[in-house]
């Protein structure tokens, strides 16, 4: 009766410290799972900004709204477009006055504004050097009058995105070294309370892989378990901060977030098997005196 007791008693403590070790797991995942969704989201926003950049092309101001349109479309085709679209004189006129509440026909006669296109360019060509190339495509229409973009705003912008960028990345790399450790360390703890059992499993004949077996599989059910606290984790805060700041909707990346979901799953389970077999090898080559 007393073995059995002592018995539940060693299993009601390991269980303790597994649990102890899931939540320590889970803690750390989750922390790496914010700065994911950080990540995540400063990526987007950097996208957000960088195709919200104007260029506008200016046309002739003999050009017809039908030739407008049409050098609007032909540009539509091309890969650096995102979107375009084609304003004539009469809609700038509208466009400038409610701007600028003033009306500018009570001086002149005459609307001195030009029909022109505004381009919205993908990500990738918001950079000095596709800017100008593209400017110089599209000046060999002989209906544009010029191309106009802010050259000191991107490049202003492209330099805060990789001091940004290289500053998350640096940030990225320590915590992930830092859940690596704590993550090997939470485990080893929990371990040890099992070095007995361990060990005398090794005195009775246990081959090493018939010992290591169990601790394996609970490792990696450890693990997904911890893994799946850190998602569920990172889902209500996102959800809250989407509830306070609805701004944040628009940089949703369902794809992004699904793939940093299973980099938590196969990070919890990884590191979770590979401490706990570490441990076990370890006791197992460690003298009986040594464990006291």
């Amino acid at each position: 009766m007393s073995e059995v007791k002592v018995s539940a008693g060693k299993n009601k403590k390991g269980g303790v410290n597994y649990v102890s070790a899931i939540l320590g797991v889970a803690t750390v995942l989750l922390l790496l799972g914010i700065l994911g969704w950080i990540v995540i989201n400063t990526r987007q926003l950097s996208k957000s900004f960088k195709e919200a950049v104007q260029v506008e092309v200016q046309l002739n101001d003999n050009t017809r709204d039908e030739m407008g349109r049409q050098l609007m479309e032909v540009l539509k085709q091309h890969e650096f477009t995102k979107s375009a679209e084609f304003i004539n004189k009469d809609q700038a006129a509208k466009d400038y006055q409610l701007m600028n509440n003033e009306k500018f026909d009570q001086v002149i006669e005459i609307n001195p504004l030009y029909s022109s296109i505004i381009l919205h360019l993908n990500e990738n060509y918001i950079n000095k050097d596709s800017l100008v190339r593209i400017k110089d495509f599209i000046m060999k229409s002989n209906i544009v009058r010029d191309v106009d973009y802010k050259p000191t705003l991107v490049d202003l912008m492209n330099n805060k995105v990789k001091t940004i960028g290289a500053a998350i990345l640096g940030i990225s790399a320590l915590l992930i070294m830092l859940v690596i450790f704590m993550i090997d360390n939470t485990i080893r703890l929990a371990m040890y309370s099992n070095r007995f059992l361990i060990k005398t499993m090794q005195m009775v004949g246990a081959t090493r892989w018939f010992i290591s077996k169990p601790f394996t599989m609970r490792a990696v059910a450890n693990g997904l378990i911890s893994a799946i606290i850190a998602i569920l984790g990172v889902v209500l805060i996102h959800n809250l901060l989407e509830k306070f700041l609805p701004e944040l909707k628009g940089l949703a990346n369902n794809q992004a977030m699904f793939l940093l979901y299973a980099i938590i799953i196969i990070l919890g389970v990884a590191i979770s098997t590979f401490s706990t077999h570490r441990s076990v090898i370890k006791y197992l080559k460690t003298s009986l005196d040594d464990l006291y």
